[in-house]
């Protein structure tokens, strides 16, 4: 009995470190994707010898995005470390393609008023630096939900069948996601007294850390959405637009308890905005008020 017990856990540990070795190998590829995604961009120097903390935001954001996206692969009941493996890297590779596709939907539909690469690199804008982070984080939530579970095999006659079909809901899935990004972007635009995309401009750090908040609210929600096993498309669709719906109905109340609960006395546009040096304390509160009302809601739905 003591044998057979130190024999399974023997086996169990040599998985954990095959697992985490696919892991960091996928990391690896997500790292070298990146910098060829962005070959125009010099991340050592931008990191080491601009200190360009823009950058350095946008960056770990994607990373954070990236081992979202990665674990999401990985968590799950295992069919044996082949299978798991093959799982692993095929789901691995389309994971970071996506999350990299993301970048480019950020920079011409969310934030399409000016280029967030030169608002970076050029300006060293950190109000630009932590949306473009929150977008990662935020697709990397969205990749996730897509992700986790087990699909319905579109194609039982294929070989690889399953696989095939957990690619397609997964992308389905992340399109979605990604929509309903750009329309909260909108939406939250739409609820505050100013332009965001023009105060994000002006290096407005407290603009841009609380649409970062709204932005990764949204994906908390879409995330919850689309977890689990796949059902059927009506069934995973219509979470997906209960999520959205409260999604969009939380925004505005979120902010308006902002202003009435979290800065009793103070108004918040006037906080962001309207002084000399923004205050950036006001938007954490604000940001924090948005994701934690999204864990909140994810709790009770």
């Amino acid at each position: 009995m003591e044998e057979y017990i130190t024999n399974t856990n023997l086996a169990l540990a040599v998985d954990t470190i095959i697992y985490l070795a696919s892991a960091f190998i996928l990391f690896f590829i997500g790292k070298v994707a990146y910098n060829v995604a962005f070959k125009n961009i010099d991340v050592k120097s931008e990191l080491v010898k601009k200190d360009n903390l823009a950058f350095a935001l946008a960056n770990v954001g994607f990373y954070i995005g990236l081992l979202l996206a990665i674990g999401s692969v990985i968590i799950g009941p295992s069919y044996g470390i082949l299978i798991d493996l093959i799982d692993i890297f095929i789901f691995g590779i389309v994971a970071i393609v996506l999350l990299l596709f993301s970048a480019f939907i950020m920079d011409k539909l969310i934030l399409a008023s000016f280029s967030t690469t030169k608002e970076i690199v050029d300006d060293q804008n950190p109000g630009t630096g932590v949306v473009v982070a929150a977008n990662f984080i935020a697709s990397g939530l969205i990749i996730s939900g897509a992700m986790m579970g087990e699909g319905k095999n579109f194609f039982p006659e294929m070989t690889g069948g399953y696989i095939l079909s957990g690619v397609i809901s997964a992308v389905v899935f992340w399109i979605t996601g990604q929509l309903v990004m750009v329309l909260a972007a909108w939406v939250y635009n739409l609820i505050t007294p100013y332009n965001i995309h023009e105060h994000i401009e002006k290096d407005n750090v407290a603009v841009g850390i609380g649409f970062a908040g709204a932005l990764v609210a949204m994906a908390i929600l879409i995330n919850n959405a689309t977890s689990g096993d796949f059902v059927s498309w009506q069934a995973n669709f219509t979470n997906v637009g209960i999520e959205v719906v409260v999604g969009f109905i939380f925004l505005p109340v979120v902010r308006f308890l902002t202003d009435k609960i979290l800065l009793p006395g103070e108004k918040l546009t006037d906080e962001i905005i309207n002084q000399e040096h923004p205050n950036i304390g006001a938007a954490i509160i604000e940001a924090f008020a948005y994701i934690g009302g999204a864990v909140l809601i994810t709790w009770c739905l």
